[in-house]
């Protein structure tokens, strides 16, 4: 099979300006002048005229958590609830409309207490009076907190005298009694007895997901936290030849760290799935205030969030990576997290590309240390969008301008990635660009001018640097001859785009290896 593309702006990321390329069974066989691409065509060669729009490399998603999406397409939907009383009739409605049936757990996905009337959480007694004949948890939009009923704690054998697991807290009031709020381990603890759909179900939603995903111009993503009901799903989409992405898996490394040995043929692409390495978290969420920092939190004498690990562990886990030569993530998203983790590696000889997720306080001062141990910094630049203001609030104006320190890292030459951390929030790789690019938040305040990028380096953070974070630099993140076709089709070219405007730049086609897996004229 053979495709021309001709007829648009062809943004290779490379030096090269073309006026077509030429692609070969999914792989790009031609880049230069049309006339040329043209002789080296066969018959039924499919010639794809772009009509002046831009063709660059498809979108490669650095960190994401695409089995968790899937799974929340079928959930409660508590996204865009602007208070408590909302989440009450979201959940009359979800059970009225599906028909629970009465005892069957239901779980809700996307409130932020930020964005409420209240500015809190919700209790287990509100969740109660809408909500008393079956189990409900609530997950808060990042992932890292939530609440529950008081029938889910009864059914999970909570009460006022177990003890806050190490890494997490239980919410409680003035008596000792669990107010239904779990955070970090806790809340995960909690989350880990849900019964899942069965794999039939998800199946359907997973091939929904990746379809969301390629709508947004991406062909490669990441589940970024595999245990064994992830894999389960990865491994049976696999096996069904159901992947229309390519996707990268990183494995919990402190309870299921054997997956790895146990599947050695995925660690190198096996229809379209490969295990890319290892994951483990060192604190919480910046905008839930569980992050771990080196100072306290604004309006606070001493409280700085806290660990999840004690230094010895964190150093065991990280030395066995060290020791397979296996690529590791690691979640940090305070300043002292970020610390513990380079502390780990400082002296170390490597060469497995170390990726530290989120890092939205690693401070500028730090990014020396990040540099000498070769670690490349994935940004979730959008937080200053949609956390921006609460960011300012929780840490003063002074930390809150070096989240992300995109532009810093960029001075120093370090290589860095941008993610959206999905379900999170979408996998939007056009908003991420803008995000970096401009730092607004909300309210419409410029988060740090000195951090913002130039386009340019904000599309090799979701292309170019994506590839080389996973060890894929030969065969994606630019148009090359040699390369997968893996490619995109954007309605403007976002490097002559007004930077203000790049957000609104619509994806039209996105190509894995040369087939269309989203056309936004038939998907949408």
């Amino acid at each position: 099979m053979q495709q021309l593309f001709y007829n648009g702006d062809i943004l290779t990321l490379e030096d090269s300006q073309p006026e077509a390329i030429l692609v070969e069974d999914g792989t790009i066989v031609y880049c230069g002048s049309l006339q040329a691409a043209k002789e080296k065509t066969i018959p039924n060669c499919d010639e794809i005229n772009l009509h002046g729009h831009c063709l660059m490399p498809s979108f490669i998603d650095p960190h994401s958590h695409i089995t968790q999406f899937s799974n929340t397409l079928g959930l409660l939907d508590l996204n865009h609830i602007t208070s408590i009383a909302e989440i009450g009739q979201q959940i009359e409605q979800y059970i009225d409309e599906n028909k629970i049936e009465p005892g069957e757990m239901i779980f809700g996905f996307g409130y932020d207490h930020n964005f409420l009337k209240e500015h809190r959480h919700p209790t287990a007694k509100e969740l109660d009076a809408v909500c008393q004949g079956h189990p409900l948890l609530i997950a808060h939009k990042s992932g890292h907190m939530g609440v529950m009923n008081t029938k889910a704690m009864e059914q999970m054998h909570l009460d006022k005298n177990t003890p806050d697991p190490a890494g997490g807290k239980y919410g409680r009031d003035e008596n000792g009694n669990l107010t239904g709020y779990a955070e970090e381990s806790a809340f995960i603890k909690a989350g880990n007895q849900i019964t899942h759909p069965d794999i039939h179900k998800i199946a359907k939603q997973f091939e929904k997901a990746q379809k969301i995903y390629a709508s947004y111009g991406i062909t490669t993503a990441q589940d970024g936290f595999v245990k064994d009901g992830e894999w389960n799903l990865l491994h049976s989409m696999a096996e069904q030849n159901a992947l229309i992405l390519d996707i990268v898996g990183y494995v919990d490394l402190e309870h299921h760290a054997d997956l790895i040995k146990q599947n050695p043929q995925y660690r190198s692409y096996h229809n379209r799935l490969r295990l890319g390495g290892y994951k483990l978290f060192l604190d919480g969420s910046p905008q839930g205030r569980t992050a771990w920092m080196s100072k306290p939190y604004a309006n606070s004498k001493d409280y700085c969030g806290y660990a999840r690990y004690s230094d010895e562990q964190v150093q065991s886990m990280v030395d066995r990576a060290l020791e397979e030569k296996t690529q590791f993530i690691t979640h940090c998203n305070g300043d002292a997290a970020a610390q513990q983790l380079l502390d780990c590696l400082k002296g170390k000889q490597q060469n497995v590309r170390p990726v530290m997720i989120h890092a939205q306080l690693l401070r500028p001062d730090q990014l020396p240390d990040v540099k000498s141990v070769s670690m490349i910094p994935s940004f979730f630049v959008a937080h200053t969008y949609y956390w921006g203001d609460i960011h300012i609030e929780n840490f003063g104006m002074e930390r809150a301008k070096h989240i992300s320190c995109a532009h810093s890292a960029m001075e120093m030459n370090i290589p860095f990635t941008f993610h959206q951390d999905t379900p999170v929030i979408v996998s939007n790789m056009l908003e991420t660009i803008w995000c970096a690019v401009n730092r607004m938040t909300k309210n419409g305040v410029c988060l740090g001018k000195e951090e913002c990028i130039p386009v340019k380096e904000a599309i090799y953070a979701v292309t170019k640097y994506a590839a080389y974070q996973y060890f894929e630099e030969d065969r994606k993140g630019t148009i090359k001859e040699g390369k997968l076709a893996d490619l995109v089709v954007l309605s403007e070219n976002p490097c002559k785009a007004d930077p203000m405007a790049i957000k609104d730049i619509q994806v039209l086609y996105t190509f894995k290896e040369g087939r269309c897996i989203f056309d936004a004229h038939y998907d949408k």
